[in-house]
Parts: C-alpha cells; structure tokens; sequence
C-alpha cells in the first residue's frame, strides 16, 4: 500500500533501524520503544489485520517473529512480551499487521502490564459463538 508508513519501511523508503529482513519479513527498532531492544515485526505483505494474511505472508512472518524473539532473548538475557492488536479497538495504531517484541527488564523497566482475569462466565454461549464462526470461515 503506498500510503502505510510500514510498507514504506519495508520498501526502505523511510529509514529505519534494520534488525532481520528476508523475503516474507521485516524486523526493525521501535522508534519510541518502551523498553531498551523493542523490535518491531511486519509481513513485507500489507494487510491491516494478522487473519487478513495469505498463509505464505503469515507463515513467513511466525518464522521471523520465531527468529527475532530468540535473538532478543540471547541478546538481552531476558524474557519478552509479544505484542499484537487487531483492530482500533485493540489498540492498533498503524492498520498493518506487525509484532512488538519487547524484552523485559523486571522491575526495573516501566513497562506495565497486567492482566485483568474475570471468572468465566457464559461459557457455554461464546463457545457455541466461536464454533458457528469457524464454520463459517
């Protein structure tokens, strides 16, 4: 897409700080990272959304994402958050689908985290929900 800041990133229109590239991928520093090695993951293949993805763009990309996490890891001698949102409602603020990685530093770093788990409700209701949208796909 001409427009999309990371497609243009991809193409090497804008510069950037390249971690990994192969043909499906492209792996680049955040520029506002929010902790020290954030890297951002993109499909060289433009979509908004990761189920928007052909299966040799989405394969490829696991494969990069499989890549780079182990290097920040090695790198940094630290675990990581892997990070996606689909959608405005997610939180996605560039509509092309792409993966933060971002090494942790404990109690050290201030990124905060949390995860707000609720009982399971209506369980019964959301599976059948899921199951008749799977089969429609």
């Amino acid at each position: 897409m001409d427009t999309c800041i990371f497609c243009k990133i991809a193409r090497k229109e804008i510069p950037s700080a390249i971690v990994y590239e192969d043909a499906h991928a492209f792996a680049f520093l955040d520029i506002s990272p929010v902790s020290e090695g954030h890297v951002i993951v993109i499909p060289k293949e433009h979509a908004e959304k990761i189920h928007q993805l052909s299966e040799q763009a989405s394969n490829g990309l696991i494969s990069a994402i499989k890549k780079v996490s182990k290097a920040a890891e090695s790198a940094f001698k630290t675990g990581f958050n892997l990070l996606n949102n689909n959608g405005k409602e997610a939180g996605q603020a560039v509509f092309h689908v792409h993966f933060h990685i971002i090494p942790r530093r404990g109690l050290k770093d201030e990124f905060k985290y949390e995860w707000p788990s609720k009982k399971l409700e209506h369980q019964e209701q959301i599976v059948a929900e899921l199951k008749k949208a799977l089969a429609q796909t």
